[in-house]
């Protein structure tokens, strides 16, 4: 009985999760969520043609850094032992690994 009540959890999991279907030809990326991607080097840059938002991500180093699809920036290096940033609201954060 528990085994069957573990599988059922699992299945209704995964049938209830979706995700979008995307193609990549080159650094251009498509998906069905209406997300597109562009990778050139150590840039990204995508848009939501549904929302019609943007975003881009930039790695320099051990550095990465962005402009998230709210106009807001973030940063985040990762260190030896751990890392430090600020999130796409300002806050501050560190972490040891």
């Amino acid at each position: 009985m528990f085994k069957k009540v573990i599988i059922a959890g699992i299945a209704a999991l995964t049938i209830g999760s979706a995700s979008a279907g995307c193609s990549t030809v080159g650094n251009y990326t498509s998906c069905s969520d209406g997300n597109t991607y562009s990778t050139f080097g150590n840039s990204t840059y995508g848009s939501n043609a549904r929302t019609g938002s943007t975003w881009s991500q930039h790695t320099i180093g051990n550095t990465t850094f962005g402009t998230a699809s709210d106009g807001s920036s973030w940063s985040h290096t990762r260190t030896s032992n751990g890392g430090f940033g600020y999130d796409s609201s300002g806050d501050a954060f560190s972490y040891w690994d």
